[in-house]
């Protein structure tokens, strides 16, 4: 699996992409895990691009200072 992660951050040498491009051509359960590692990525990457609503950071505030009052 940590060969899959490393595939997919670009952490590996020509060498090393090829063994594992083989690798996945050969082994069913390999591919099925790393399409699903595509899947999760592109999930979060698609989420952290999505902008959060303005009132969100006040509404944070808001709660922390209900539960923490500030010291006057």
């Amino acid at each position: 699996m940590q060969r899959i992660y490393e595939y997919l951050d670009g952490a590996l040498t020509r060498e090393d992409i090829t063994e594992i491009k083989t690798h996945l051509d050969e082994c069913p359960e390999c591919t099925e895990q790393y399409d699903l590692e595509c899947v999760i990525r592109n999930m979060v990457k698609r989420s952290c691009t999505e902008a959060a609503p303005e009132n969100l950071k006040n509404a944070i505030l808001d709660r922390i200072h209900s539960i923490r009052p500030v010291d006057a």
